[in-house]
């Protein structure tokens, strides 16, 4: 059971994090007339999230391969991290309208939870 939790995570967080970087140019313009320096920084962020997303994920995947409790650790980093996103999108943004957005502290939430979980089982 703690190794599926794990899993589920794992992957729904990469999945999130690739899912980030396909719409970026969309994102962008769904602000309007906006600076290009704010273009710049909107697509900045969309892609960073989007890679660290997959990079987190893809810690936590590696972990199932090498064993011991420095894996337990990883996960609980991870955790953590999600949880910090899940608070950074909570509190910017929920607020807009575009549904990933809405979405984002859910998920991280979720993963986190799922890791968490799965690394005291």
């Amino acid at each position: 059971m703690n190794t599926i939790l794990t899993v589920i995570g794992a992957l729904l967080t990469v999945l999130w994090g690739v899912a980030h970087l396909f719409p970026t140019k969309n994102v962008v313009k769904s602000f309007g007339d906006i600076s290009k320096d704010n273009k710049h920084i909107i697509t900045m962020e969309w892609i960073n999230e989007g890679a660290t997303l997959i990079f987190l994920g893809s810690l936590v995947i590696i972990s199932l391969i090498v064993t011991g409790e420095p894996v337990q650790y990883i996960n609980f980093s991870v955790s953590v991290m999600l949880l910090v996103l899940s608070l950074i999108s909570l509190f910017t943004g929920f607020k807009v309208k575009f549904l990933p957005f809405k979405l984002c502290p859910i998920i991280f939430t979720v993963s986190a939870i799922c890791l968490v979980i799965g690394s005291i089982i």
